[in-house]
C-alpha cells in the first residue's frame, strides 16, 4: 500500500503559511513506514524541534484503477477515516528555502497516524466536518466544503499520475490551525461528533 498526500487544499491553510494558491492539487507521498495505526503512540523525533500536526479527512482506496474519471472516481472508495499529517516545519522551511524536495519533513517514521475506517455512507462527504483537539482544546476545526479539490476530483487527478491499489490511503488536505505537538500531549481526532483517533505524543 501506499499513502498519497494532498497539500494546500484549504484556502485559509495556505494563508496562515503564507504559501501560493495551487492551480491543481499539490500531491506528495509517505512510505508504508510512516503508518501508525490503532492508536499507538507517536514518538517525538529527535531531529526536529518543530513538529506540527495536521489533522485530514482520509480515503481508502478499494479496487485498482488509473486515468479514472471524475464521474466514476466515488466508486474506487466506500470508507474514510481520518488522520494526521505530521510534518517537521523546520525541516520543510530548510528544505523549500534551497529548493530542494521535502519527503523527510513529511515521510519519516510514524507521520501518518491513521484510524480505523469506516463506511462512507453515513455522512454527506461534501459537507463534513471534522476537528483535533490536544489535551481536550479545539486546536483545528474544517469542513470539507471549503476544499479546493472535493475528493472525487481528488482521486481523478492522483490516478493519472499513480495507479490506485487497494488498500492505498489519500490524505486530502488540512484546515487552517496547524501548530506544534510536544511530549505529553494528547490528541483526539473527529469526524462529526464520532471520535476516530485517539493517541499520545512521548
Amino acid at each position: 500500500m501506499k499513502i498519497i498526500a494532498i497539500g494546500r487544499n484549504y484556502a485559509e491553510h495556505i494563508k496562515e503559511l503564507q504559501n501560493e494558491r495551487p492551480d491543481e492539487p499539490v500531491v506528495f507521498m509517505k512510505p508504508d513506514t510512516a503508518l501508525l495505526k490503532d492508536n499507538a503512540p507517536f514518538y517525538h523525533p529527535d531531529f526536529s524541534s518543530d513538529i506540527h500536526h495536521e489533522v485530514e479527512i482520509l480515503l481508502k482506496i478499494n479496487k485498482e484503477g488509473k486515468n479514472i474519471d471524475p464521474q466514476f472516481a466515488h466508486k474506487y472508495y466506500d470508507e474514510i477515516g481520518i488522520g494526521i499529517d505530521f510534518t517537521a516545519r523546520d525541516l520543510q522551511q530548510k528544505c523549500k528555502t534551497k529548493g530542494l524536495p521535502w519527503e523527510i519533513a513529511k515521510a519519516f517514521n510514524g507521520s501518518a497516524p491513521v484510524s480505523a475506517f469506516v463506511p462512507k455512507g453515513g455522512y454527506n462527504l461534501t459537507d463534513l466536518n471534522f476537528s483535533l483537539t490536544i489535551n481536550g482544546e479545539t486546536r483545528q476545526q474544517g469542513n470539507t466544503r471549503m476544499m479546493l479539490f472535493p475528493f472525487d476530483y481528488l482521486v481523478a487527478y492522483v490516478s493519472k499520475y499513480f495507479t490506485l491499489k487497494t488498500g492505498d490511503i489519500i490524505f486530502t488536505g488540512t484546515p487552517q490551525g496547524v501548530g506544534p505537538v510536544k511530549i505529553g500531549d494528547r490528541l483526539e481526532a473527529f469526524i462529526e461528533d464520532q471520535k476516530l483517533l485517539e493517541f499520545e505524543v512521548k
